[in-house]
Parts: C-alpha cells; structure tokens; sequence
C-alpha cells in the first residue's frame, strides 16, 4: 500500500486518506459516475423496499459460523478455530503484499489441510486498480497458486470507503469484471463473491446490483455492520434494525439477475471499549466484552432465524481491539465472547446430532 493510502496496524484497516487536495481530485475525476449511481437508486432502491415484504427466505440450512484468521497472527490460531468447533476461515490477501504470496499460499494450504474451507478475501490497493496489467498478472498468479487450496474469492473489501482505494462503484465494477473475465478465461471452476459494501450504505449495494457490466455474483457479500447502533435490535432510520436491513438486503438480491441468491457476511463485530488504539472507532461506539458477547450472539441469532443468510465471517479471530481474543504483550486471552461463540457452535452441534 503506496502513500497517500497508508495502513493501521492496530485496527488492520487503512488510515483514514488525510491528503485532502488528492481525495477533492480523486472526486472530481469520478463525478459523472454518481448518474447511473443515482439513476440505478431511482428505480431498484424504492422497488426492493416494496418487494421486502413478500420475498420468502431460501431457507439456508447449512454451517453458518465462520471467522476471520490473519497470516500475522500466528500459529495459534489453528488450536483456537478448533476449540471454536469452526469449519470455515477467512483469509485476507493483499495485493499489495504479492512478494509474500508463498507465505499465504503455505497459511492457506494448512488450513486446508485442517479440514477448514477457506474463503480469500482479495484486498484492494490503488496500484491494482489502476494498473490493470498489473491486475492481470498477480491475479493470474494468485488464482494459480492458491486455486488447489480454494475455490471462493472475495473481489475486494469495503469498496464504498475511499480509504481502501476505490473512488466510484462504476470502478470497482469495472475492476471486477476484469478479474471475472480472467476467472472465465482460466479458472472457470473459481467462485467469485462480491460487492463487500460496508456498512448500510445500500445505494452503494444497489448501483453494485443493478448494472450493464459483463459480471455475476456466485455468491454476494456485505459487511453489514450494526455496531454504531449498540444492540442489533436498535434501529436506523427508525425501521431498520438488523432484521430488516438482511430483509432489504435479500430483496435486492433476489431482485437482481446480476448474483446468485445466496449471501454472505464476511466482516461484522463491535469495538471493545478501552483497546485504542486497537479498536476501529472512537470510544464513544464501544462497548464492554459482556455487551460485544451479548450483541454477537443476538447478531448470528436474527441472521439464522432470517434464512436469508448462508453465513457470517466474524472479523476476526485474534484483535484486541475488536476480536475475541486479545493477544497484547504476547499473551494470548479469550474474551467472554469466544466462550460464548463456542458454546453456539455446540448448540448446533447437539442439535445435528438430535
């Protein structure tokens, strides 16, 4: 990741783009591309909302637990997914850190081997968006190396958020069409999920949805955070709780010929009050390990009992700052939420066996 796009260590995320003369022209560039942004919000956005209600579920009845594990965090991690009980892991690679990419393909090829599926997460950087035969030689890498060890990619992270190096849905589309057309050329056996929209930002979602580009979901994705809210029941906009915001999500899903209709969370937690600079937000959104714990479970609760949802990807496994186990000083400490995620995956597990 090159300046003015620098990364956060502690909450593993971009810093927030402080070059303001550089953000002001990256705008100015993209501009027209607010029209069918705008243009796509003008019909799909009000049609979802009066469809919501007489969209019935899929009725998922597969494994929804999954969690977020990073090549940083050590070998750890494989001893506590297994405590977890959990049989799906999210890997982020950057693209900017292709000269490590042996490194990845041996972290992925463990948990392979663990008997884990690994959904990669590909994350975005400005050199790859604009470069596009950069583009095309790393992803043809990438899907050569890690492509016996997996058949899901996540195409990009958090696209509605300029600090991760997107400036208009209109490019990311583009972006992702082209690393389609790679898949079909190449890899057609590859699943390819998107748009990863952050947060409840659904204009953002729709444009994503509702478009001309030669591309398809295989499985779409959202990192539906809620925790700006406190509780999941607590609502936005004064209708929407957790419920209703995968209701409007699921509608647009199943409004679209652009994705399969089958959907993923692949990055939701809370931040954990006293951790900066470790928790992603200001401490006025955070809240105590009891509350994180309370809220995760009424979180994957609504998403069950919803069956609109095929599963959630906790972000992440080791985080002080927002993860279920802090690990600063070199000491490895489950929070009350990793006990209570375990003791959800064998409430599953006993009543599989019932």
């Amino acid at each position: 990741m090159k300046p003015p796009f620098v990364w956060d260590g502690y909450s593993d995320q971009p810093y927030p783009l402080k070059d303001k003369a550089y953000k002001k022209r990256m705008r100015k560039k993209y501009l027209k591309d607010y029209l069918p942004l705008l243009a796509s919000n003008f019909i799909f956005y009000p049609l979802s909302l009066l469809a919501m209600p007489f969209i019935k579920p899929a009725g998922f009845h597969e494994d929804i637990y999954g969690m977020g594990v990073d090549l940083e965090k050590g070998d750890v991690q494989f001893a506590l997914i297994d405590e977890l009980g959990i049989g799906h892991v999210l890997v982020r690679v950057p693209l900017w850190e292709m000269d490590r990419i042996d490194d990845y393909v041996t972290f992925i090829r463990r948990w392979r081997e663990a008997g884990k599926t690994v959904l990669v997460n590909l994350l975005q950087d400005r050199e790859h968006i604009e470069n596009r035969a950069l583009l095309e030689r790393d992803i043809q890498t990438l899907f050569a190396k890690l492509s016996p060890y997996v058949t899901e990619f996540q195409v990009g992270n958090a696209i509605n958020r300029t600090k991760w190096g997107f400036f208009s849905m209109e490019e990311y589309l583009r972006w992702f069409e082209q690393i389609a057309s790679i898949r079909d050329a190449s890899f057609p056996s590859l699943k390819l999920i998107g748009s990863s929209v952050i947060d409840f930002e659904y204009h953002y979602t729709v444009r994503t949805l509702f478009h001309r580009y030669k591309l398809r979901y295989d499985t779409f994705s959202a990192l539906l955070y809620v925790d700006r809210r406190g509780a999941p029941q607590n609502k936005q906009m004064g209708i929407f709780d957790t419920r209703r915001k995968i209701d409007l999500l699921y509608a647009m899903v199943r409004l679209s010929p652009k994705t399969e209709n089958r959907i993923y969370i692949t990055e939701v937690n809370w931040p954990l009050s006293n951790t900066a600079p470790y928790a992603p937000t200001s401490e006025r959104e955070c809240v105590s390990e009891a509350e994180y714990a309370a809220f995760m479970k009424d979180y994957f609760d609504i998403a069950q009992k919803s069956g609109k949802i095929a599963r959630i990807y906790w972000h992440q496994l080791i985080a002080p700052g927002y993860g279920l186990v802090d690990n600063r000083d070199g000491k490895i400490r489950k929070t009350e939420a990793f006990f209570a995620f375990q003791k959800m995956v064998q409430q599953r597990d006993n009543l599989q066996k019932h």
